[in-house]
């Protein structure tokens, strides 16, 4: 009888260590999970600051290229035209 009771008390010992190695690993979980949501947040963020310093870099181009800028006449241009259709399909629009 010795044997099976050394037996079950070997058996609880190895389901303390797994139930007890189970709960940190949960917990390493939920820390990495945080972990992933807060660098999710950071990446959105950079995405959007990123965004916005295109746009304000677009901006100053078209600025530089109005300001008589040899490099982005073209690109005005084309630029000005696309805001002219844009505009004319607005006038059409409200004439109907």
């Amino acid at each position: 009888m010795g044997n099976i009771e050394d037996i079950v008390d070997s058996l609880e010992s190895k389901i303390s260590k797994v139930l007890h190695k189970l709960e940190l690993l949960r917990l390493e979980n939920s820390k990495l999970s945080e972990a992933i949501a807060t660098s999710q947040q950071e990446l959105k963020n950079q995405k959007l600051l990123v965004a916005s310093w295109e746009e304000k870099y677009e901006a100053l181009k078209l600025a530089n290229s109005m300001l008589g800028s040899d490099d982005n006449k073209r690109e005005t241009k084309l630029k000005i035209n696309a805001l002219i259709r844009d505009i004319d399909h607005c006038i059409a629009q409200l004439s109907e």
